[in-house]
């Protein structure tokens, strides 16, 4: 199967990313968000992006054009109804995520693969609010910044068919990732593996056992990664990073290791998220 335009359900930073990868892979891409605002932000993205690409001469300014021309913003579902595929790239909430298969089911074609960016929330739950079409429900967990990350996480539910699956690692490779599969366990094997190491790391801070600039030094210097764990989870925001453990402790036998650390709760109900707030462990207000 090839897919010439995809329909990526929310324009906040993984919808976004998606949806530019598309584009700059020859690929239509519709965004669908409820906010206007939100949709703006996307498109300015998009063109930063693209004309960023251009003066590193990543992308001639004739193909930046193109990928801009691929690339549409709506405000409802309905508008984007022609895309040969779908992807659900909302909030990390199991119910509003319900709600949005429910309406992806009634919105596209009876062949088009309706895929969800979750990044730990089991994909047979997901499928379950619409029986009928459980077979073409996968799991395609894109990393963050999407343009750059190689990884497509690909995630069968128990009622995923095999073409559903091997649509899906088609797509994956025809927009330049590398297509891994996974099994569905809440947090797959990604967000099994990194959470639990970052809410180590918040154990870490806690307890007094050094201070996050010392934490993610070690663990940079000693384990050769790019970034820090206490900087990456204000990258990827606290509030997703508690909300990310909180679906493997109710997926997983409530199991207290996969409880989010008192100062990563703290800090996300102090409205201290990370990088888009502008504080988080650290402090971002002046760059």
């Amino acid at each position: 199967m090839s897919t010439k335009k995809i329909a990526v359900i929310g324009g906040g930073t993984m919808g976004s990313g998606i949806a530019l990868t598309a584009a700059t892979h020859g690929i239509d891409a519709v965004i669908i968000d409820i906010s206007e605002e939100q949709l703006g932000r996307a498109k300015s993205y998009h063109e930063k992006q693209c004309a960023r690409a251009v003066s590193k001469e990543r992308m001639t300014q004739e193909e930046s054009a193109e990928a801009i021309a691929r690339l549409s913003y709506v405000t409802s579902m309905a508008e984007g109804s022609d895309a040969g595929w779908a992807v659900e790239a909302a909030t990390e909430n199991v119910d509003i995520k319900k709600k949005i298969f429910i309406q992806m089911n009634e919105t596209f074609g009876n062949d088009v693969v309706l895929a969800t960016n979750t990044s730990s929330i089991s994909i047979t739950d997901l499928a379950s609010a619409i029986p009928e079409a459980q077979h073409r429900v996968i799991g395609m967990h894109f990393f963050n910044p999407v343009p750059v990350m190689k990884l497509v996480e690909v995630i069968k539910g128990n009622n995923t068919s095999e073409e559903t699956t091997a649509a899906t690692i088609a797509l994956s490779e025809s927009m330049g990732k590398i297509p891994v599969p996974a099994n569905d366990f809440a947090g797959f094997v990604s967000n099994r593996v990194l959470m639990p190491m970052i809410n180590e790391a918040f154990h870490a801070w806690s307890d007094g056992v050094a201070e996050p600039e010392d934490i993610d030094s070690i663990m940079k210097l000693g384990c050769a990664f790019p970034m820090g764990p206490l900087r990456l989870a204000d990258y990827i925001g606290l509030d997703v990073c508690r909300d990310i453990m909180m679906v493997m402790y109710n997926g997983l036998d409530k199991n207290p290791k996969y409880l989010p650390n008192e100062k990563l709760v703290a800090l996300v109900e102090a409205g201290s998220l990370g990088d888009k707030s502008g504080q988080g462990v650290y402090n971002y207000e002046k760059g």
